[in-house]
């Protein structure tokens, strides 16, 4: 249940979608997690690139896990260009105790942002910008991990 869209993602209804499918599935909690592209540094936006196999094994390992636990993962992430403000990336648990779902959505939210493959650069004055000081190497990236 990874989801990888281009541009800003569609949160109302990506949420609602999501919500929908498990409606019927008797998981007492859902709990979506909603990264927005935020300003600083005098960005415009964030533009992402998605080395896909390597997210599909991160993500299904996290779909183990969370299977274990009696509960799903889902998540969203965009490709390419999102603006100040928009969205970029969603996740939610969906779990039959909400500890569980509580435990999971912090413990996914924190590794994706230290193991998946996706590379962000800023949007500035039209260019596209390597975001190397908020950039942190995959483990066991090698030539895939940051360039300093």
């Amino acid at each position: 249940m990874l989801y990888l869209y281009e541009g800003a993602l569609n949160v109302p209804a990506i949420l609602k979608d999501w919500y929908e499918q498990e409606s019927g599935s008797n998981y007492g909690a859902y709990i979506p997690f909603v990264g927005t592209v935020r300003s600083e540094d005098g960005i415009d936006g964030l533009s992402f690139d998605i080395y896909e196999p390597i997210l599909k094994s991160w993500f299904r390992a996290w779909q183990e896990r969370a299977k274990e636990k009696g509960a799903i993962i889902k998540m969203a992430h965009s490709r390419g260009d999102v603006m100040l403000h928009e969205s970029s990336y969603i996740a939610a648990v969906f779990s039959p105790k909400r500890g569980v779902a509580l435990e999971l959505i912090d413990l996914f939210v924190e590794d994706f942002k230290a193991s998946a493959p996706i590379w962000k650069y800023d949007l500035k004055e039209g260019k596209r910008v390597y975001a190397l000081e908020r950039s942190t190497a995959i483990q066991g990236s090698g030539i895939l991990g940051v360039q300093k």
